[in-house]
């Protein structure tokens, strides 16, 4: 009698926890009590003591709950990664490491699931093959004769290698069409997040923490502080990082609006589109401007509609116009800065910089070892001349670090995420993961045309929203029945 009890109350309670997955009356009753024990932890120790507290009601059953739920914890990586840098002006505490000890958490879960459920199909992609490889050639950058600091190399290998993990842990978590469509929704949701703060920022103002941190930095008052007012970052710490989220997130909704999806949902990325592109415009990045048409020709040359290729050279020839015009207004007048390229005295000096360093990425064919320049060139190796070396540029700081090797070697691994992104796109049938894939491959394109002028991918939370794009590309396919041009991948 009592094994009977016990057995329908450990079913019960699996029923809630793993299937309901707590969406149910328990959930509610759960999240009150941990609502009301937080209060009084509060009120009683103080916020200190009580976001310790918060961690260890709610952080740790997170973490053991991501740990065999992937899709969970790729949410909770994502918050994180979008709130990492605002919570770095209000705490020293180590949140950026806590998101790599959560990853870690995820992939030995992964590696536990994997040996029962035996879905590797994915890592026969073109696209797997070659973050492998990638992943690989940076951990043998530890070995470099050339580099100068090991500890360089710790650093810089986290975001440049292993936070790319984060791909094959979607691609194990993406497991039904839903889990891809509810993630980009997420995905554009924490977008709005953003945007909403950084608008809050340009008309109410920065909280008293971010104008002291602001002014904590003479170099970071100059970067901030241009065209006679203040450039917004939202919950980044840069207007470049922040302007680009906003600049392909807008395009992906405008694509994702252009779909079969019911009249409220189009209205309402339309919306979004619109409020991302005003947020873009009060960061003062130019090439975040630049992009933006960037990912309207894409989607036109992709779309091969008459309609849309006559209104995209409508749209060319007003945006032509309006570049043209003459202002006083400083907003006006930086977008117009941006496709100005002859003019502008800061591509001039990257130039010139590129040409500098081109001697120097001849003779260092597997470079001069990762993290040899920016941040942590200054802070591991201050007497190189690498460590002020002005690299502005994602591809270039390769080509630096890791030679015309890694620099080729990246190369390839884009060209070939972009080409399988091309190839699903044209040979899937349903409309719906079509759209998807629309959606999907114009943020990445123009990630990629942004790496030239700009570091970008590396950065929080863009990686993450990059891999996990690769993953949805990579899986899309599988989940619509007409695309029988290769063996799917699912098992």
């Amino acid at each position: 009698m009592l094994a009977k009890i016990k057995n329908g109350i450990s079913s019960w309670f699996q029923a809630r926890f793993f299937i309901e997955k707590l969406n149910n009356p328990l959930g509610f009753v759960i999240c009150l009590l941990v609502g009301l024990a937080m209060a009084f932890i509060i009120s009683k120790l103080g916020l200190t003591l009580g976001a310790i507290a918060f961690v260890a009601l709610v952080g740790i059953p997170c973490v053991f709950i991501a740990m065999f739920n992937p899709h969970l914890g790729l949410g909770i990586m994502l918050c994180i990664g979008f709130v990492v840098h605002l919570l770095s002006k209000y705490t020293t505490a180590p949140v950026g490491t806590s998101m790599d000890g959560l990853m870690m958490v995820m992939l030995f879960g992964m590696l536990v699931m994997q040996s029962r459920n035996k879905r590797v199909g994915y890592a026969r992609s073109p696209i797997s093959v070659w973050v492998m490889i990638w992943v690989i050639y940076n951990l043998i950058q530890g070995l470099n004769p050339w580099a100068q600091s090991i500890m360089a190399w710790v650093y810089t290998v986290r975001t440049m290698a292993l936070l790319i993990m984060v791909y094959f842990i979607a691609c194990f978590a993406f497991d039904s069409l839903e889990k891809i469509k509810s993630m980009i929704w997420f995905i554009v949701a924490l977008l709005m997040v953003s945007c909403f703060y950084g608008l809050k920022q340009e008309y109410i103002g920065f909280s008293a923490t971010e104008e002291a941190w602001i002014y904590a930095d003479e170099l970071r008052v100059q970067l901030l502080f241009q065209w006679t007012r203040m450039r917004i970052f939202s919950l980044t710490n840069d207007p470049t990082t922040f302007g680009i989220m906003m600049a392909f997130g807008g395009v992906q909704c405008f694509a994702m609006a252009m779909g079969e999806r019911p009249i409220w949902q189009k209205v309402l990325l339309f919306l979004c589109c619109g409020l991302m592109f005003l947020a873009m415009a009060y960061t003062g990045t130019r090439t975040a401007y630049a992009l933006v048409p960037v990912g309207m020709l894409m989607f036109a040359g992709l779309m091969l509609s008459r309609n849309i290729v006559i209104g995209a050279i409508g749209s060319l020839l007003v945006g032509i116009a309006f570049v043209s015009m003459s202002t006083s207004n400083p907003i006006i007048f930086r977008i117009q800065s941006a496709f100005s390229v002859s003019k502008d005295e800061s591509m001039q000096v990257r130039y010139e910089n590129q040409k500098i360093i081109q001697p120097f990425i001849h003779e260092h064919p597997i470079g001069a070892g990762m993290g040899s320049t920016g941040v942590w060139g200054k802070r591991f190796t201050p007497d190189s001349w690498l460590a002020d070396f002005p690299h502005d540029s994602g591809f270039v700081r390769i080509a630096v670090e890791q030679g015309w090797i890694g620099l080729i070697l990246y190369m390839i691994m884009l060209f070939v995420v972009l080409r399988t992104a091309t190839y699903y796109y044209v040979r899937v049938r349903d409309p719906i993961i079509k759209n998807l894939y629309l959606s999907l491959y114009l943020p990445l394109i123009m990630l990629v045309t942004a790496s030239y002028p700009q570091e970008i991918i590396v950065h929080l939370p863009i990686s993450l929203i990059f891999y996990i794009y690769l993953a949805a590309i990579v899986k899309l396919k599988d989940f619509d029945p007409n695309f029988q041009d290769e063996p799917k991948l699912i098992n």
